[in-house]
């Protein structure tokens, strides 16, 4: 295996992608060489360039929400791509504010120095099936909000339910509870209707999931579960 002749720090947003290099060694030189578009083209021109300068190089950035797309297309150049967790990024106090350059700076030097902690990058998959989780766990928390929603109005109507709350003695409870003023009554119902709005959403989506845990195959899978 050839030794690393350079590390490629990427500070990557949406936009556009902000680079710095760090020679080996630790005498080595940082410097930052520009800022290029965040698009296929000028990333695979960047690389070959970088190679065609350094030879081997290796390249890390912050996982983030533009996702692992820039990992992807470096590694099927044959490039060495990192991702690093960026909530255990070793930083200084004065450096907590953005800054493009000496963020692409310090991933540099930091990569070189071994010092960063690295993600597991998923295939295009589990991905998939992470955004799904992550939808899943977007609709559990508004079937959370919906029922406070239901149990404050209730509360405020001096109206209480003895027994386990959202069990099926409940919710019959609930379905048949009258209110004086014909402007509580259509709140409650708009209340009732968002709560079974939610929760059918969650109940399509963890059903998906299931579908789809079973057609996939893999060790990986597992990994699922923590996001």
């Amino acid at each position: 295996m050839q030794s690393v002749c350079a590390f490629v720090g990427l500070d990557v947003h949406k936009e556009t992608i902000s680079v710095a290099v760090a020679g080996v060694g630790r005498a080595g030189e940082v410097r930052h060489v520009g800022t290029i578009k965040n698009d296929p083209t000028a990333i695979g021109k960047l690389a070959r360039s970088l190679a065609r300068r350094h030879g081997v190089v290796e390249f890390v950035y912050e996982a983030g929400s533009c996702g692992y797309n820039v990992q992807r297309q470096l590694s099927t150049m044959g490039m060495i791509c990192r991702v690093c967790a960026p909530s255990l990024t070793p930083r200084k106090p004065g450096e907590r504010i953005k800054n493009d350059r000496r963020d692409a700076i310090i991933l540099a030097r930091l990569h070189r120095a071994g010092e960063l902690t690295y993600v597991w990058v998923p295939d295009a998959l589990h991905e998939a099936l992470r955004d799904l989780v992550r939808a899943r766990h977007a609709a559990g928390q508004d079937v959370r909000r919906d029922r406070i929603r239901i149990q404050a109005f209730m509360l405020r109507c001096d109206l209480r339910f003895e027994g386990k709350a959202w069990s099926r003695r409940h919710r019959i409870w609930l379905c048949n509870r009258t209110f004086a003023h014909p402007a509580q009554q259509i709140a409650f119902q708009t209340y009732l209707n968002a709560l079974e709005h939610d929760e059918a959403r969650k109940a399509g989506v963890e059903e998906q999931i299931r579908e789809l845990l079973a057609s996939s195959r893999g060790p990986n899978r597992c990994r699922l579960c923590k996001h």
